[in-house]
């Protein structure tokens, strides 16, 4: 049995069409995921404020995000793999609800940052699961474009979940804003249960120990294509306001961000439009142009309208990121796809962590006009990685159908 045509989803020839109201309550789940995880960026002074903490501290609460989705989401992943499908996406769903009540109403730092953990862990389990249920909706011919509408909340909350919870918190206070995330997620939950299909987990004898799927032909490069390509990515992203100052951008980060926020959804049609049908070409392509924007930000970078037209391409090459690599690592995994994607969350974050990293040190270093150097060094090598998992991982042509 192959992941990518499992047990009670729909058979190769079905002609229907694609469960809309489904696969969109699977992008608001990743939707209120990224909104969780950034809404305390543009809180930060009220939250210290109210805390009695300083600002950096506050930080930390995004931090504690990260490292539960980090460090929970293969666990949780193989603990729920026999777990009815919808009842692992309602736990998740539950777990934002809980937790961010509890974030709204506390007032130690340390329950905070223990809810700020939990809530983490549930977006790491939610991520794990997401893709691969996507998948299941929808007959093979068809994952790669219910793989991208289940995606498409994502660069929607990149783009605008900080602005749009940095005015919310300015409205209603941050604690508020928590809540309104909470109230967000109840009425998810019935979207759930009304428009969202079920399905058994694995039984026993199907499923796979991690070390197995790990070991599986295509699944190591297409974890380091993710690695290399996000760390790229995030380096950039990250520290995106030093990059842009130097064209006198400073104060139009947030133009800088909704530029690029809008062309990543671009992206994401394009990578539903060809991912059944080119996906190797698409990864390809990607990582090609995003080191050409690359070039263009490191002979350029004082040009605002080349910083534009740049982050606008850049966009356009992640916005379709996660529907390929996580197409690419499913298909490589095959039974073991949920596990796979469970180590896409890891990847993932420890690309954002090594780019906080990285970036800090280029930006003490040598100054922000380093990170488009590590950027084309970056992507070259992913695409590399790429081109050279051409036999297992990003196979050409067609994907099996």
């Amino acid at each position: 049995m192959n992941a990518a045509n499992p047990p009670h989803g729909r058979t190769l020839a079905s002609t229907e069409p694609l469960p809309i109201a489904a696969l969109l309550a699977l992008a608001m789940t990743g939707f209120i995921c990224i909104a969780t995880e950034t809404l305390p960026a543009g809180l930060l002074p009220q939250i210290a404020a109210d805390l009695r903490i300083s600002t950096a501290l506050a930080g930390q609460t995004v931090t504690a995000y990260a490292l539960g989705s980090l460090l929970a989401a293969i666990p949780l992943t193989v603990a729920t793999q026999g777990w009815r499908r919808r009842n692992v996406l309602l736990l998740t769903i539950a777990g934002f609800l809980v937790f961010n009540l509890v974030t709204a109403h506390s007032s130690s730092l340390w329950l905070t940052m223990v809810a700020r953990f939990c809530v983490g862990a549930a977006a790491g389990l939610a991520w794990s699961l997401l893709a691969g249920y996507a998948r299941r909706m929808v007959a093979v011919h068809q994952q790669g474009q219910a793989m991208a509408i289940a995606m498409v909340g994502t660069p929607i909350a990149l783009a605008l979940g900080v602005p749009l919870g940095t005015w919310l918190g300015k409205a209603v206070g941050w604690r508020n804003a928590f809540d309104v995330m909470s109230g967000l997620t109840v009425l998810l939950i019935v979207w759930v249960l009304v428009k969202v299909p079920d399905y058994p987990g694995q039984a026993g004898r199907e499923r796979r120990s991690m070390g197995a799927v790990f070991r599986t032909p295509g699944v190591r490069p297409v974890l380091a294509t993710v690695v290399l390509w996000m760390l790229g990515h995030n380096v950039l992203y990250t520290f995106i306001a030093p990059f842009v100052a130097l064209a006198g951008l400073a104060g139009h980060v947030d133009v800088v961000l909704l530029t690029f926020g809008l062309a990543a959804l671009g992206g994401i049609w394009l990578a539903g439009r060809m991912v059944d049908r080119r996906l190797r070409a698409a990864v390809l392509a990607s990582l090609a142009i995003f080191a050409l924007v690359a070039l263009l930000f490191i002979v350029a970078s004082h040009a605002p309208a080349a910083i534009y037209a740049g982050v606008a391409v850049w966009g356009v090459t992640f916005g379709g990121a996660a529907t390929l690599l996580q197409t690419a690592l499913a298909d490589s995994a095959g039974t073991g796809a949920d596990i796979a994607l469970s180590m896409n969350v890891v990847a993932w974050n420890s690309a954002i962590a090594g780019a906080g990293a990285l970036g800090g040190v280029l930006l003490d270093t040598w100054g922000a006009g380093a990170f488009p150097w590590a950027v084309l060094g970056l992507s070259i090598a992913g695409f590399g990685v790429a081109w050279s998992a051409r036999a297992h991982g990003f196979p050409p042509g067609p994907r099996a159908h």
